[in-house]
């Protein structure tokens, strides 16, 4: 393994941790009876990082299980997060798209797991320690993309396309784009940016998904067991890594540059698929919405 794998870095600090949460997360889901979403690369990611090595990675290793907020609520959060994604890059690629682009693409293992058409390129954007260490937990253990995969290194606060348009990327073909998480963490300035380059280089039948959250300086937010729990148990804060600058209207722009939108609570699906959080009282995730959008 190589230096990105140590303790300080960019991988196992600050917002990189919260990839492995992520990844301990989806690895618990895996291994549940009534699973809603399958990646068998998770937990090796959470084993290989020593700052997370003696994270749980099935539910009934975490105290409390299921009652437990972090890895029970929390936790089924994130599975049922990885289940609505999946299911929309699958229907991008049911309706002939064949090019992806995963922005701040941490963990995520869909170029491994999911079942790619032929012909299928698959872009990773992220910073170049955390798809240094990716690579070399995938590499040792023989994984192999399903598609042609291109990660790339870089800061998605600065201008990332013409590395994407180097690396392959045309923008004359529709786009599944995925910014999972990814917006919770950037400023208001480069949010912005994003979702400008992303609809500068959408072409008709491109699709997006993303994630926004709210209210983050509320008191019910700032204090719920989720985040206090985060805190104590594993050592990230979440709220406190969270940009608390008013946002953008992300959603707002896409629909005023021809986009059709749709914007849902995390609830719709939990109910949808029978499997999941419902609202609580004091409810941290209350406050967050998942977007997706469609160009025409």
């Amino acid at each position: 393994m190589t230096s990105t794998q140590q303790p300080g870095t960019g991988v196992e600090s600050g917002v990189g941790l919260t990839a492995f949460m992520v990844a301990a997360a989806r690895a618990m889901e895996t291994h549940r009876t009534d699973s809603l979403a399958s990646d068998p690369y998770a937990e090796h990611f959470v084993r290989a990082a020593p700052a997370c090595a003696d994270w749980p990675l099935r539910i009934e290793h975490a105290p409390g299980g299921d009652a437990n907020p972090l890895w029970g609520r929390l936790g089924r959060y994130f599975g049922l997060r990885t289940r609505v994604l999946d299911d929309f890059v699958a229907r991008a690629l049911g309706s002939g798209t064949r090019q992806a682009v995963l922005l701040g693409a941490g963990l995520d293992s869909r170029a491994f797991r999911l079942d790619w058409p032929t012909g299928c390129v698959v872009f990773e954007l992220d910073q170049p320690t955390v798809l240094g260490f990716k690579q070399d937990v995938l590499d040792g253990i023989g994984a192999t993309p399903r598609a042609s995969r291109r990660p790339l290194g870089c800061d998605l606060r600065d201008d990332w396309a013409p590395m994407l348009l180097d690396a392959g990327f045309d923008p004359a073909l529709p786009t599944v784009w995925l910014a999972e998480g990814l917006l919770l963490y950037i400023p208001a300035d480069g949010e912005r940016r994003l979702i400008e380059t992303i609809d500068r280089l959408s072409a008709p039948g491109s699709a997006l998904a993303f994630e926004i959250k709210r209210g983050t300086e509320l008191p019910e937010v700032r204090e719920s067991a989720i985040y206090t729990s985060t805190r104590h148990q594993i050592g990230v804060d979440l709220v406190g890594l969270f940009e608390m600058e008013r946002k953008p209207d992300s959603a707002g722009h896409l629909l005023a540059t021809g986009w059709s939108v749709d914007v849902t609570t995390p609830f719709d699906f939990t109910r949808r698929l029978g499997r999941g959080p419902l609202p609580e009282a004091r409810d941290a995730l209350a406050s967050n919405r998942w977007v997706f959008g469609s160009r025409g």
